[in-house]
């Protein structure tokens, strides 16, 4: 095992240096510990990658893809940016409060941290550099804010996350995401508010309140609440009917996602007339590809899993934990830990679907350790580890919507990063707040006789 182990890891490290693709650098690092295991590499590496992708649960990945897409040009992130300003652009620092709640919408509807930076970037970063904020500080928070729709549910990765648990509830994922994604929100927006408290971001957008005596300014302070609503109602209604849907037994999972492709498609063509038919086969295609690489990583990454558990790899980290201590903290620190170092340089996807089964078992003792059942631990592991992930997103070398959203906001790696470590201190916060208080997770999800 420990042959395997030393191969695996040297092969895939040196890989990644020579800068091949992380899905190339996980095949290409399982399929030489195969040959060194003395098997048929060829046939096996191909047949678990494909047995990896043959899941029904998948199907819902490409839909998500092409909903978030669509939702990315059809004028949806700036109409819930017009709501969060009527909601929080009023404070000091305003702008920056918008942005953040703004990421959290869309993210949260489109699924995507990637599209949240893009989209919502492509006009809130230009329009925070013209009122004065500090260009480095409108990127990172950007950059960080976005990863809140990967908690807040739906989410693409908790479905790869229930297929690599062993078929846990989408459903009770996506509820188990509300509050952690709320929290994490407001710690980033606690960092704007320090920020503000210094006098190093600008003042808040006023409202144009009509009226003389305060009944008066209160009705028109309704009005335009209601107005800043109803310009971003049909966009949070995807949520709903998302979550509603499978809540009720309507469809599932996936079939939900396909009514969210339907349903975006109705909003960027028909209702808000932002996205032209000749535009479709270009969207069409940029989801393939994105699909096409998701898809490779997931195959890739299956392979990996079966390696390791063909070596009994997460048994022995499982007991290699636990003869560390047995105190619930200090386990879910070094687990935390690892997490966070896997993700400075490893995609979220693969990170989940590798490291997963390797955690898991040891979550089930804590578990048992909190009187929480096994499908409670695992709803709750599976918010962890995606909370702990989105920090690698932001991270460097291969943090994706660091790299999404210095190109938008035309700065270099290099400047934005001093920035960022006020944002990390504050997600990693939230992160330990997720981590040592299940009831976070499961509150929600409890409501509803969830997870079962």
């Amino acid at each position: 095992m420990i042959e395997i182990v030393v191969i695996l890891l040297v092969s895939f490290v040196i890989l990644l240096v020579l800068d091949v693709p992380i899905a190339v650098a996980i095949a290409g690092a399982t399929f030489l510990c195969v040959v060194a295991a003395g098997g048929d590499a060829s046939f096996i590496v191909a047949n678990k990658m494909a047995n990896g992708v043959d899941s029904f649960a998948l199907l819902a990945i490409p839909f998500f893809i092409l909903s978030g897409l669509l939702m990315g040009q059809g004028g949806i992130a700036h109409r819930l940016m017009n709501f969060a300003s009527v909601l929080v652009g009023w404070l000091p620092g305003g702008l920056a409060y918008v942005n953040t709640l703004t990421c959290m919408l869309f993210g949260s509807i489109s699924g995507s941290a990637s599209a949240a930076v893009s989209s919502v970037g492509s006009f809130m970063i230009p329009e925070m550099d013209r009122k004065g904020y500090p260009k480095e500080f409108n990127v990172a928070l950007t950059t960080t804010a976005a990863t809140t729709g990967l908690i807040i549910p739906p989410s693409n990765i908790m479905i790869v996350y229930s297929m690599a648990a062993g078929s846990v509830s989408v459903a009770a994922l996506f509820l188990a995401g509300l509050l952690p994604g709320v929290v994490m929100g407001l710690a980033i927006m606690a960092v704007c508010l320090i920020r503000t408290l210094q006098g190093k971001l600008g003042k808040g957008e006023r409202l144009n309140l009509v009226g003389e005596t305060r009944g008066e300014r209160l009705a028109s302070l309704m009005k335009i609440l209601w107005i800043g609503f109803s310009q971003a109602a049909l966009s949070l209604l995807l949520v709903v009917i998302v979550i509603g849907g499978i809540l009720s037994g309507v469809f599932t999972a996936t079939e939900a996602a396909a009514i969210a492709v339907a349903y975006s498609f109705y909003l960027a063509v028909v209702h808000y007339k932002e996205v032209k038919l000749q535009q479709i086969p270009g969207i069409l295609l940029k989801a393939g590809i994105t699909t096409g690489i998701v898809m490779l990583l997931i195959g890739a990454s299956s392979g990996m899993s079966w390696l390791l558990a063909s070596q009994n790899i997460p048994q022995a980290v499982s007991d290699w934990l636990l003869g560390i201590s047995e105190n619930p903290i200090v386990l879910l620190l070094a687990i935390n830990v690892l997490l966070l170092i896997v993700g400075t340089f490893m995609d979220m996807t693969p990170a989940v679907l590798i490291f997963t089964p390797i955690f898991l078992p040891v979550m089930q003792k804590i578990g048992k350790m909190w009187e929480l059942t096994e499908s409670e631990i695992s709803v709750h592991f599976g918010i962890i580890i995606i909370a702990n992930l989105c920090i690698g997103l932001c991270t460097p070398p291969v943090g994706s919507c660091l790299f999404i959203g210095c190109s938008v906001g035309k700065i270099s790696i290099a400047r934005v990063t001093p920035t960022l470590i006020p944002f990390f201190a504050a997600m990693i916060g939230a992160l330990l707040l997720i981590t040592y208080w299940p009831a976070l997770s499961l509150l929600v999800p409890g409501w509803f006789g969830l997870p079962r």
